[in-house]
């Protein structure tokens, strides 16, 4: 366990004042005798809960405690915290005008840091006489907090219509992390302008762009390719080798570059079967899971060719592929608490075997368990939703594959041939080898004989009433 949490100064406050009166309220004093003992609290030194340093209560402070927790008994250390104030949270410094003007220069300048809006209220009071006396920084700063204004990162440095629209939606809107459900529900693209040029056949050094497409659910990084310029072609040929790797997903979502939006990548996705979204306009921050893959790249792949000198566009791409492949695709990813491969390929999940025939169920389609897991009666499997062909078990302490699992076969089954039970897993016998016994079993069974004991070393009789009946044919008998 942690470490207890030290209380606040309210509690503090609340537990020495129940401290002091809490023996009165477990033992009320008698009638006339009231005095004596608050005379008594008073004349006792107690500890500060802040300070630490002595202290004395005076005896109607110490009565008021008293009538106040014997009032509320259910819950006398609560009545006794200190009261909130009654204009707390109300500023009073802070007037009307400045409120006013603050919030027109918030509203347009929210990149402005809490200072900065300070500085610029000063300014505007030496103007205005309306604004005066300025309230000190420390007030303006906790208005700020109050209010929920925090600085915010411009969305883009154009000031257009759309621009604007984007930041007031940004401010009024909550922003909420998301998450696909199943593994290739949703594939995120987006293009990376590198940090340092490549040298290319001609001798020129240019800037190279990074497209990478990656799955939402699994973090897996579907594929990243360099390119000498963000074309629609571009966007096109690396979105089919991601196809080509990892198959199609249902939905795809992107900026609203030129090159996401051309009719070729358009219309090819609809034609695929890949529903294409874009994020909204000047918010690029709900495409933010590439920007997380863009700092890895940066950090750790280009850091490790700092030694190249004459960096070509054939070499980044090699490098790439080897990095994105064998590092970053099989590092464990901080969100999912596994590597991306390893959640994009397969699902884990929990199933109950059927003692019966030996089968599990998955997505209702049975499929059968070797012999030698018999003895297992919860299984761990793991398998992708989509192509059912590839189901294993799977030990979930080590995660180690044990064995694949076969689709029930019905019609083969019918056929009558059994194969023979296997040993099972831990090493145990089969099954079929039960003991052969070498002397046949005469008389009751131990417990049996045991019970018999017992009851004959009451002495009692049996507790039943004894019958004697005749037999059909004594009935019979003249």
């Amino acid at each position: 366990m942690g470490k207890p949490k030290d209380p606040t100064v309210h509690e503090r406050w609340a537990r020495l004042r129940f401290s002091v009166v809490g023996q009165m309220l477990a033992a009320p004093p008698r009638r006339g005798q009231l005095q004596r003992e608050l005379k008594a609290l008073a004349a006792r030194t107690w500890r500060h809960p802040v300070s630490g340093k002595p202290v004395r209560f005076g005896l109607s402070t110490i009565e008021r405690w008293y009538a106040r927790a014997r009032r509320e008994a259910r819950d006398p250390v609560g009545i006794l915290r200190r009261k909130v104030r009654s204009d707390a949270g109300v500023q009073d410094s802070v007037s009307l005008a400045v409120r006013e003007a603050l919030r027109a220069q918030y509203a347009a300048h929210p990149s402005w840091s809490t200072q900065l809006q300070y500085d610029n209220l000063r300014a505007q009071s030496e103007r205005n006489p309306a604004l005066r006396p300025i309230p000190s920084y420390s007030s303006i700063r906790r208005f700020f907090e109050a209010q929920g204004w925090r600085k915010r990162r411009r969305l883009t440095t154009r000031d257009t219509a759309g621009a604007r629209r984007a930041e007031a939606r940004l401010m009024s809107c909550e922003v909420r992390s998301y998450e696909a459900e199943y593994v290739g529900t949703l594939w995120h693209w987006d293009c990376h302008v590198g940090s340092r040029p490549v040298l290319t056949a001609r001798g020129q050094w240019v800037t190279p762009v990074l497209f990478g497409v990656i799955d939402d659910r699994s973090r897996l990084a579907c594929h990243l390719q360099w390119y000498l310029v963000e074309n629609a072609q571009n966007v096109a040929h690396g979105l089919m080798q991601a196809f080509l790797k990892r198959g199609l997903p249902r939905s795809g979502l992107s900026d609203n570059g030129a090159a996401n939006l051309a009719a070729e990548v358009t219309e090819g996705l609809a034609r695929l079967g890949v529903l294409h979204e874009t994020t909204l306009a000047y918010s690029p921050y709900q495409n933010g899971k590439c920007e997380v893959i863009w700092g890895q790249v940066e950090g750790r792949l280009m850091a490790m060719l700092e030694g190249i000198a004459d960096l070509t566009l054939d070499a980044l791409n090699e490098a790439t592929q080897a990095w994105v492949e064998y590092e970053y695709n099989r590092s464990v990813h901080s969100e999912i608490g596994q590597t991306p491969l390893e959640l994009f390929l397969a699902r884990t999940e929990q199933r109950a075997q059927r003692v019966s025939d030996g089968t599990v169920v998955i997505d209702a389609r049975r499929f059968e368990v070797p012999s030698r897991y018999r003895h297992l009666r919860d299984l761990t499997v793991r398998y992708a939703n989509w192509d059912l062909s590839q189901v294993h078990l799977i030990d979930e302490r080590s995660g180690r594959i044990l064995c694949r699992l076969y689709p029930q076969d019905k019609q083969r089954n019918a056929s009558g041939l059994r194969a023979p039970l296997e040993p099972l897993a831990h090493g145990g016998a089969a099954a079929n080898e039960i003991p052969t016994p070498t002397v046949a079993a005469t008389g009751p069974a131990p417990l049996l004989e045991k019970l018999l004991a017992q009851q004959a070393a009451t002495g009692l009789p049996p507790a039943y009433l004894p019958k004697d009946e005749q037999s059909p044919e004594e009935k019979d008998d003249p």
